[in-house]
């Protein structure tokens, strides 16, 4: 075999290991969330039963690796080079874009992107074959398995609406049956509700699944076939009996069993339908080779170029030990990666139904006219249906209120288990008909329409939930479009330009994945730090509230700082930069800002004074980080329009606000760290930078008289002088609300003004 080809080979299956790191360091979420976040069993033991899951599901996936060898396209028209260059462009262009999307935050799929990148990269290369060849487009549908992609695309785009539909509707009647107040009920319903459950799983992974599983026999398989039915009658008897018993004489919560049981599942079909994501065309290279190999021994007279791949489309069982390694390197992942940890307990604080938090997604307009006609249908509903109805149906989903200072689940134990066992069910589903899907968008989509039966979507959040269903949807589309169009570009800069553009994009791919997934904290990390205890004293307040302003403060002048600098020196990359730290400051101050709700519903009472302290502090801050975020842009918008720069005493007046600033914030450092100060101190302290900010300002007006200063530039300066008036006004404040709150403490003789000295020890 040609070195080259051994080369890319070689490449690809390094890249496998990285996209098998990556993928379940990102997707853990989705089969490990319901457990943790409904409290089912504790950590490690979630961890075990998903790994064991993950492990075995691997070696069910031998089927879904034919997606990759001749799902997409028809392997008997094209060369060995040829498909070589197509699975090259599409790993290559998988982590690019799963890279590029994950850095703007965008909803992407390893399975669309996968999907959509063969479908790309052998479109044009089959189109480039021809022009070259016959100097047209004609016979291109040869070389694509029209009938196949097509059934794969519109099973993609259905899960979404089918898992939405059947999250919906499965869980309303789970909850009519066992409403908030499931104990009672589930006591003599709950082995009939968990039997079907565990044989509803057993059937879909095990019966169904067994078609694809790499060290099934035929004989084995005939035997479950004809004794389907008996099989599935018996486990339900059986569990249903065993379970109701344990009910009954124990008080065993078979919930927990069914959680874990759904964990396992759910992280089994993970395994079996998207780890032909990750190592689905790495093998199909590996294939590749050795059909060559092979082909070249027979007759050595053969070529990359001339040997055509027509054994891709024989139905070839995957190695079963390519699959454990596969799947070992998965469950290491799972267990040592603390990105996948983290992201895990980031995914559970920031999907909980009652945070009463801002919400992920913002309002659009379709969003809003779904709720309005959603709204206009209730009550048409309402209408018609009788009186008696109505309150049989409030009545099964009134939940139950919270205690003062109880901590909520995310979801309760039934809706954890509806929405694994679903979820679990709709993948081994599509697996066994050997049709990818998007486990992430299913997952997500069941758990939508799971939170709308159960009544989470209140007229509060409903418009906000249906448009991040909406911008899932769009963000589906947007990942086959643009997976589509780049792999077509890649495979044919490789086919034009040859390992000249190969070796180089290759060394880009292995960078950005050491960068993206070993050097960089992904931002749901940072954000898991960032939620306080709700149950916070009013000296725990006053301490993280003396923490949070010192730094604010010094985040806040260091980028101010650092934009001026870049203005002057025309350093438009820099200023992008501070364009970005000062919108993530601002989103910092709004989260933590949205915490004084959550700290007067479930604190103490009695305590809303320092809440109130707390709110006032923070909306000071987020105040001034507002004008920070314009004032950034204004100045990258003004290098950006090549505009010229400020000079002379102007730009000398600019670098001294600087100083002064900085002066300033130490100042006030001091005043915070030592729990009061005098107003007389603390006046002329303001006094004296705002006369500073006066003689800036007057300055320009002369400059503006002397040197015909444009309008836009005299605009910026003002703007410049504007923050920094802005900084002087509003920190003033909040240096007099934590000196009130202080007298407030210590007044009551629950104040220890020394342990300021220390914030950090709350």
């Amino acid at each position: 075999m040609d070195t080259f080809l051994t080369g890319i080979m070689l490449f690809l299956m390094l890249l496998a290991s990285f996209n098998l790191f990556v993928g379940v360091s990102n997707d853990a979420v989705n089969f490990l969330s319901s457990a943790l976040g409904s409290r089912a069993a504790s950590f490690n033991r979630v961890m075990f039963v998903a790994a064991a899951g993950v492990l075995l599901g691997c070696t069910f996936s031998s089927g879904m690796m034919e997606i990759a060898r001749s799902g997409i396209f028809n392997p008997t028209m094209f060369t060995f080079y040829d498909v070589m260059i197509v699975f090259f462009a599409v790993m290559m262009t998988d982590v690019l874009l799963l890279d590029t999307f994950n850095s703007l935050g965008l909803p992407t799929s390893t399975t669309v992107s996968i999907v959509f990148e063969l479908l790309g990269g052998s479109v044009i290369t089959a189109s480039y074959k021809l022009w070259i060849t016959t100097g047209s487009l004609g016979g291109l549908g040869a070389y694509i398995n029209n009938e196949k992609a097509l059934s794969i695309i519109i099973g993609i785009l259905s899960s979404v609406i089918i898992a939405f539909t059947c999250g919906v509707i499965i869980q309303w009647i789970v909850r009519m049956v066992f409403s908030f107040k499931f104990q009672k009920v589930y006591r003599y319903i709950g082995g009939i509700y968990s039997g079907f459950c565990l044989t509803a799983i057993f059937y879909f992974l095990v019966v169904k699944g067994a078609k694809g599983a790499s060290f099934m026999t035929p004989e084995l398989l005939t035997w479950i076939n004809a004794n389907t039915f008996d099989i599935l009658l018996y486990t339900f008897l059986g569990t249903t009996v065993v379970i109701q018993c344990l009910i009954w004489f124990f008080n065993y919560n078979a919930l927990r069993l069914v959680i874990l049981a759904g964990t396992f599942s759910l992280a089994f079909a993970f395994a079996g339908n998207d780890l032909v994501n990750f190592v689905g065309v790495p093998l199909a290279a590996l294939q590749s080779v050795q059909i060559a190999d092979a082909a070249h021994a027979l007759n050595g007279a053969l070529t990359p170029e001339t040997f055509y791949m027509g054994g891709l489309k024989e139905s070839v069982q995957t190695p079963t030990i390519y699959l454990v390694i596969s799947g070992l390197i998965m469950v290491g992942t799972l267990w040592f990666s603390p990105k996948a940890r983290r992201v895990v307990q980031t995914a559970i604080n920031l999907s909980a139904s009652d945070r009463n938090e801002k919400e992920q997604f913002g309002a659009t307009v379709t969003g809003r006219v779904i709720v309005r006609s959603a709204l206009s249908v209730n009550k048409i509903v309402n209408q018609i249906l009788p009186r008696s109805v109505l309150t049989a149906i409030d009545n099964r989903l009134e939940k139950p209120r919270l205690q003062k200072g109880e901590i909520p689940l995310p979801f309760d134990q039934v809706r954890a288990s509806v929405n694994l066992v679903l979820a679990s069910i709709l993948i081994a589903t599509a697996t066994s008909l050997k049709l990818p899907l998007s486990t992430t968008y299913v997952t997500f989509m069941v758990a939508m329409g799971s939170s709308l039966a159960d009544g989470a979507w209140d007229r509060e959040t409903a418009v906000y939930r249906i448009s991040g269903v909406l911008a899932v949807i769009s963000g589906w589309f947007l990942t086959a479009f643009t997976a589509f169009i780049s792999c077509g570009i890649a495979a044919l800069l490789c086919l034009w330009l040859g390992a000249w553009f190969m070796i180089p994009a290759g060394l880009v791919v292995v960078t950005l994945l050491i960068r993206s997934n070993f050097l960089a904290g992904s931002k749901k990390e940072q954000q898991a730090e960032e939620f306080l205890d709700e149950n916070m004293t009013r000296e725990e307040i006053r301490n993280r509230l003396n923490n949070a302003i010192g730094k604010n403060l010094e985040q806040t002048i260091n980028i101010f700082s650092d934009a001026v600098k870049a203005l002057l020196a025309e350093d438009l990359s820099e200023l992008g930069q501070c364009k970005s730290r000062s919108q993530a400051l601002l989103d910092h101050i709004v989260r933590m800002r949205s915490q004084y709700y959550l700290m007067i519903i479930h604190g103490k009472d009695g305590d809303y004074d320092a809440r109130n302290y707390y709110y006032r502090t923070f909306s000071n801050m987020k105040d001034v980080a507002q004008l920070l975020t314009k004032v950034v842009s204004q100045m990258d918008d003004h290098i950006a329009n090549s505009h010229s720069v400020f000079k002379g005493v102007l730009r000398n007046n600019l670098l001294k606000s600087i100083s002064d600033l900085k002066s300033l914030q130490k100042t006030l450092d001091n005043f915070i760290l030592s729990g009061s100060t005098s107003d007389e101190v603390l006046l002329r302290l303001s006094n004296t930078n705002l006369e500073e900010v006066n003689l800036y300002q007057l300055e320009l007006m002369k400059q503006i008289d002397i040197n015909q200063m444009p309008l836009h530039r005299s605009e910026l300066y003002l703007a410049l002088l504007q923050f920094y008036r802005e900084v002087v006004n509003r920190y003033t404040v909040i240096v007099l609300l934590q000196r009130e709150l202080n007298h407030m403490l210590q007044d009551e003789g629950k104040g220890n003004i020394s342990s300021l000295t220390n914030p950090e020890t709350t």
